[in-house]
């Protein structure tokens, strides 16, 4: 992505800055503000599409897990003077906007999920065995995706750094392990917000039944599985990820409190 990083206060984002809706957009414990190129692309004209690089690798060490996570988001949300956001999250991503949505449901325009933790995920595991075997973790990459052609040289060079780096790879075993402590099946239910579900059929991180049981929990909600699609639809099905996203945010009404940063 060409967009230019902003960086103020301790945060560092892209941000589209349209006289619009916002569109926050929320990574993975992986992910990257790449992830979702083609989404920006589709809807940054439209909305004030902002995506926060999370500081998964650079939080204090005492301060490493969901939590803080969900802490961050919501001083990013406070510091840009956001009233209402259209919250979107991918895997941890997702999980982050679940639990900032429990606890700002004042704050939430709409929310949508693809490939997201919260109730159950199987990825790395919470150690990483083979941390300097190159082709372990390129086949892990892959395994993300249906068509691990989607698993560039550039992405898996990205995650095997990561790995490697003793620093980096032990916090992001600490998030995982917080995730997986922080599950969410007794609190989805107080999720009143419209949310949209966008799923891969061939999903191996966050299977099928995962969004089925997010859409049972949440009463208002909206599930589409995508076919030939794994973890990260908005990366492999773009075009069918941005189509039912545009159709879902037309359709949640306009209302007076909506607009979209608190004016001085």
């Amino acid at each position: 992505m060409t967009v230019s990083v902003k960086e103020e206060s301790g945060f560092k984002y892209i941000e589209s800055g349209v006289d619009g809706e916002v569109l926050l957009l929320l990574h993975g414990l992986f992910g990257a503000l790449s992830n979702f190129e083609a989404l920006y692309k589709r809807f940054s004209k439209e909305y004030n599409v902002v995506i926060p690089m999370l500081p998964i690798y650079e939080m204090p060490i005492l301060e490493v897990s969901v939590s803080g996570l969900v802490d961050f988001v919501t001083r990013f949300v406070e510091h840009k003077g956001f009233e209402k956001v259209h919250l979107l999250g991918n895997s941890l991503g997702g999980h982050i906007a679940l639990l900032y949505a429990l606890a700002h449901p004042e704050r939430i325009a709409s929310i949508t999920l693809t490939g997201s933790s919260g109730l159950f995920e199987s990825a790395f595991g919470s150690a990483f065995p083979k941390r300097g075997d190159y082709d372990y973790i390129k086949k892990k990459t892959a395994d993300t995706f249906y068509d691990p052609k989607v698993a560039t040289k550039e992405l898996v060079d990205e995650v095997f750094n990561i790995v490697n780096d003793r620093s980096k790879g032990l916090r992001v075993v600490m998030t995982a392990k917080s995730a997986v402590r922080h599950n969410l099946a007794d609190k989805i239910h107080k999720i009143e917000a419209p949310t949209l579900l966008v799923w891969g059929k061939q999903d191996a991180v966050t299977p099928p039944f995962v969004a089925e049981k997010f859409h049972e929990l949440i009463k208002n909600s909206k599930l589409y599985f995508l076919d030939q699609c794994g973890h990260a639809p908005m990366m492999e099905r773009p075009e069918e990820f941005n189509e039912i996203l545009a159709t879902f945010l037309k359709e949640i009404p306009v209302t007076s409190d909506r607009h979209l940063a608190i004016k001085a």
